[in-house]
């Protein structure tokens, strides 16, 4: 539709678009008479008719177009409003859907489609050139249709079996047959509309015969002489021969083998052997006609196709091998066996004339042999046969796959550099059963699952490697490979002691055994210390100055070659205070201790006390009648050694001064209380102590001072023994 349309477009250019009239398309139809469905042959007639609206005054130009298919197939400029196409005959080929397009000025309308369907084809009919011919030539045939339309596919038949088929873009195709048949033929065509293939094919044309003449003018004829029965190394002729030669080929053939080929008869000689026995045909061709005769031949054997064998099936190079031809006596009547004679070659040269060969195997008598036997001019050639001395095996070699730990698997590999597979490979260990491995695709075989327990089992590994059909053993030397001995648990020394701190502390890691190097890790409450890898079985780590919060739970872990790790008990270390730490804290506590006694004393003093205020009237210095209003002055000095201030306490002062006047003296004799308490003297006025001290006497108003010097007792201590007998003293 859209071709249509541009057709259109393209075809208006030249009437006048510009007006100002107005119009407009009403309606275009078509209609197909006299109907949509019509037999082939029928007159048929498209009618197209436009309904238009207009207002202008003079006759409108309008162009009709007929489109079959969105094709368009007619097309005309008219002022008529009708317009009609005819189509007669109808055809196969005018099936299709129809259309009626209008183009007035600017504008266009298109009918709706109509369906038009044409059924029946035409009879075609068949002509040929000459309908009697000779076998093998061909036929010149013609089939038309010439009332169809369009491309059409013609087929030929003969005797009812399609044999060609033709296509041609008119009514009608010319083409040549080739008869598949030696004899007379029938012959017909048909064809198809190719662009209408719903309409079927066309009824049959017309049957025409052709007579095919045979050609036995070349029939050929073959003949063998002497006879057909003969003997190897007879010479004998083949014939094949045709009566009318003329414009033909003429073959001898054996099988697929073409022997001899001329225009006309011929001879073939030739001295037969056994394989030349079988069936041999003479073939004459003339065009696509060929004919044929067939002889058979019958050669019997002069002797057997020889046979050539070695004396062993296999053979090791450096080993003695024979080689032996032989072929039996078929004709005892014409030949016996020292008529046959043999010659040995090598590659296909000629290395010995005789029956049996011997050499030694080695890489030079390595090639394919074969030999040939020669009687009454007859030759015989054996089969091949290859011979490939196989190499000895080699002193096979032992090594270690990866490495070798003591009480661990590992795997060792034994491989001959020479020797011809199969090889059977035996390893052996005094530890451990032979074990085998027969290799066929490779020269090395791999032993799994082996163990030791110390390393010099190392060396009782070998390895034995075997050529198969051979019973001698090469052996390898011992297996040399680095064992691996993993570490032993360790031990951590010192175990469980405590030190000073301050001091230095060696960490001692052991172990009994174990390949170096060896690495060793310590570790303080789980938390890992340095690592030492050495070359020794011990390694040790040295805590200098250590200190309080270094103390607690020590290990150490050991391990080479990534092997396993292995970790020793903990070792419990304590650690105690310095010596000056020790003396300050023992300072500390008799301080301490003093201070808490002088409180005590203090404390017992201050508690009230009938007996204690008894013993202080007692010592207290009666007034020997001094003048009104003088005070009587009394000087006291204690000697007290500066050790038992040290160490005593204030009690045992305060009994040391007064205990033993106050139970020894019940009266009031101040002469004895002076003489034994009071002794005056001289003394350093640093260490001078003046105890001033009122006293009231029970009886009388008159005050007493006493003074007293207390030697190497502090003033702090003097003055609270004076608080405290103060204290005593003062009346309930």
């Amino acid at each position: 539709m859209s071709v249509c349309l541009l057709w259109l477009g393209l075809s208006a250019l030249w009437q006048v678009a510009d007006t100002q009239a107005a119009f407009t398309i009403d309606q275009v139809t078509l209609t197909v008479l006299p109907g949509n469905n019509v037999a082939s042959g029928s007159n048929l007639t498209l009618h197209c008719e436009a309904k238009v609206s207009h207002s202008l005054p003079q006759p409108l130009t309008y162009t009709f177009s007929f489109l079959q298919d969105d094709q368009v197939m007619y097309s005309k400029n008219t002022s008529s409003s009708v317009v009609e196409r005819s189509l007669s005959p109808a055809r196969v080929f005018n099936s299709g859907r129809y259309q009626c397009a209008v183009r007035l000025y600017d504008k266009i309308k298109t009918s709706t489609s109509q369906k038009l369907i044409v059924t029946g084809l035409q009879v075609p009919t068949l002509k040929v050139k000459s309908d009697i011919i000779s076998e093998g030539e061909v036929i010149n045939a013609t089939c038309s249709a010439p009332e169809e339309k369009g491309s059409l596919n013609f087929y030929f038949y003969e005797d009812d079996q399609e044999v060609k088929q033709a296509r041609s873009k008119s009514n009608s195709v010319t083409t040549t047959l080739t008869l598949q048949k030696l004899k007379d033929v029938y012959l017909h065509c048909v064809y198809v509309v190719i662009m209408h293939p719903d309409a079927g094919f066309s009824n049959k044309s017309k049957t025409v015969k052709v007579i095919v003449k045979d050609l036995d003018v070349i029939r050929p004829q073959i003949s063998i002489s002497p006879n057909a029965n003969v003997v190897e190394g007879d010479r004998v002729q083949i014939t094949c021969q045709v009566q009318y030669p003329s414009d033909l080929d003429l073959f001898l053939t054996k099988g697929n083998t073409i022997l001899h080929k001329y225009h006309t008869t011929f001879t073939h000689s030739f001295t037969v052997r056994a394989e030349d026995s079988g069936d041999y045909v003479c073939k004459a061709e003339k065009g696509s006609v060929q004919k044929r005769a067939v002889y058979g031949l019958n050669v019997t054997e002069l002797f057997s196709k020889p046979i050539l064998r070695m004396s062993a099936d296999k053979v090791f190079e450096g080993e003695r091998f024979t080689l032996t031809c032989h072929s039996a006596v078929s004709s005892s009547e014409k030949i016996n066996k020292a008529d046959i004679k043999y010659t040995l070659l090598k590659e296909d040269r000629n290395i010995y004339s005789g029956a049996n060969y011997f050499a030694t195997a080695s890489l030079a008598t390595n090639g394919k042999y074969s030999c040939m036997a020669v009687a009454k001019g007859v030759t015989k050639t054996s089969q091949p046969l290859d011979l490939k001395a196989k190499v000895p095996v080699s002193t096979p070699v032992i090594r270690v796959v990866d490495r070798v730990i003591v009480g661990r698997p590992f795997r060792v590999l034994c491989e001959a550099e020479n020797g011809t597979l199969p090889i059977t490979y035996t390893l052996k260990s005094h530890m451990s059963e032979a074990e085998r491995r027969v290799v066929e695709a490779t020269d090395k075989a791999l032993f799994s699952n082996n163990y030791i327990s110390s390393p010099e089992e190392i060396h009782s590994f070998t390895c034995q490697a075997q050529n198969e059909g051979r019973s001698i053993r090469i052996a390898s030397h011992p297996l040399r490979a680095e064992v691996i001995v993993p570490v032993s648990k360790p031990v951590l020394v010192p175990q469980d002691i405590t030190v000073t701190e301050g001091s230095n502390l060696t960490l001692t890691c052991r172990v009994q055994k174990g390949t170096y190097p060896i690495i060793f890790t310590w570790y303080h409450n789980r938390l890992p210390l340095p690592t030492q890898e050495v070359r020794s079985l011990e390694g040790s780590h040295i805590i200098k100055a250590i200190e309080r919060d270094q103390r607690g739970d020590y290990y150490c872990e050991a391990s080479n070659y990534n092997i396993e790790i292995k970790r020793s008990h903990p070792s419990r270390i304590g650690v105690s205070l310095a010596v000056w730490k020790k003396a300050l804290i023992g300072v500390f506590c008799v301080l301490l201790l003093v201070a808490i006694v002088i409180v005590l004393t203090v404390f017992l003093k201050k508690m009230p006390n009938p007996r204690r205020k008894k013993q202080a009237t007692e010592l207290s210095v009666k007034p020997s009648r001094p003048k009104s209003g003088d005070p009587m002055r009394m000087s006291l000095t204690l000697d007290i050694e500066d050790n038992t201030i040290l160490n005593g306490t204030p009690c045992v002062m305060g009994r040391n001064v007064w205990s033993e006047n106050v139970s020894g003296s019940d009266s009031d004799d101040h002469t004895d209380v002076d003489s034994e308490l009071v002794h005056p003297q001289e003394v350093d006025p640093s260490k001078e102590v003046l105890v001033k001290k009122s006293i009231e006497p029970e009886y009388s108003g008159q005050h007493t001072e006493v003074q007293m010097s207390t030697p190497g007792l502090s003033q702090q201590a003097a003055l609270e023994y004076a608080q405290l007998n103060n204290s005593e003293q003062e009346p309930a």
